[in-house]
């Protein structure tokens, strides 16, 4: 098969953590094509097809100089690969949307992308949650200073956050005290003018924000706890969480079972579940990670899951 890898320049990967890297490595390993492109490389022109500037490439085994490129397509029709895998990693901004529509032109003209374009636009990261309430904790959603104020004054400790934030960017916590409630406010809803989330601090992120990946509806059986350092209230990997693979939990494995056959029907092969004790905070549909690290440290082959996964989507 020839499966195409959109995703952020190759030379910008960090081989011993990334997980688009495992993906290709796997997929070579099978006797798979390994191609890739960048979202700014795929184009399309009307009496032509959704096609982009593509790298074919061998991996090398080597942790620097990772890749040689085999051959170089000026344009090619995406509907000539076998597979598309859209990896860009976050923030979904407009350019990420644009690329959502380009790849949903080339699943028109015959392309297999993955996770599917429309479901990554139906599916924002931190709003996605709405839909399952009886496992999530409480939250507001709001540009309302009052909504947020009267939310803090019923739970008393809480998290806010924007709806655009990644890798635990722009996160704060508000104890009961209330301490800097009002400028953080003007800092993330900007006068009313943004969108924020505001959720229950939830004291079990002490054990770990754990990341559940599901893949073709089925939980990987270990989640990676991103436990939060040095007084940090983020597990975030990219804030300096430390990670650390642990089996799920029976409440992990409820939430993953009956998340996952609905989100995989919609197109979404792969998913990132977020889950702080017993509560689902974030679905990760973008570019979910922590292949490496689960690997690594529990021995379970998550990139052969992935490729497992999507060669029976193609079949």
């Amino acid at each position: 098969m020839k499966i195409l890898f959109v995703s952020d320049p190759l030379e910008s990967f960090k081989t011993y953590k990334d997980s688009t890297y495992t993906m290709m490595r796997e997929a070579q390993r099978r006797g798979h094509r390994v191609l890739a492109c960048e979202p700014r490389e795929l184009h399309w022109v009307r009496g032509g097809k959704a096609s982009a500037r593509v790298r074919e490439i061998a991996l090398t085994g080597q942790e620097d100089d990772w890749f040689r490129v085999v051959a170089t397509h000026e344009a090619l029709a995406l509907h000539e690969t076998d597979a598309v895998v859209m990896r860009k990693d976050p923030p979904f901004d407009s350019e990420y949307f644009y690329a959502t529509h380009l790849l949903g032109q080339a699943e028109r003209e015959g392309a297999r992308v993955f996770n599917r374009p429309a479901a990554l636009r139906d599916h924002p990261e931190k709003l996605a949650i709405l839909e399952f309430p009886a496992f999530i904790a409480p939250t507001l959603v709001t540009r309302s200073e009052a909504d947020i104020r009267a939310f803090h004054a019923e739970h008393r400790d809480v998290i806010l956050k924007p709806l655009d934030g990644m890798g635990g960017m722009g996160i704060f916590r508000v104890g009961a005290d209330g301490l800097n409630l009002g400028v953080i406010c003007e800092t993330l809803n900007r006068g009313g003018s943004s969108t924020v989330m505001v959720q229950k601090f939830l004291p079990e992120i002490a054990q770990g924000d754990k990341r559940v990946l599901v893949i073709g509806g089925r939980p990987v059986p270990f989640a990676l706890a991103r436990i939060p350092q040095g007084g940090e209230v983020r597990g975030n990997l990219a804030a300096g969480g430390r990670g650390v693979a642990m089996p799920l939990t029976p409440r992990e494995r409820e939430i993953a079972e009956a998340l996952g056959p609905l989100l995989a029907a919609r197109g979404l092969l792969l998913v990132g579940l977020d889950v702080i004790g017993s509560c689902l905070t974030e679905i990760n549909v973008t570019s979910p990670t922590c292949f490496r690290e689960i690997m690594d440290q529990s021995g379970f082959d998550v990139a052969g899951m992935f490729v497992d996964a999507l060669q029976e989507a193609l079949q």
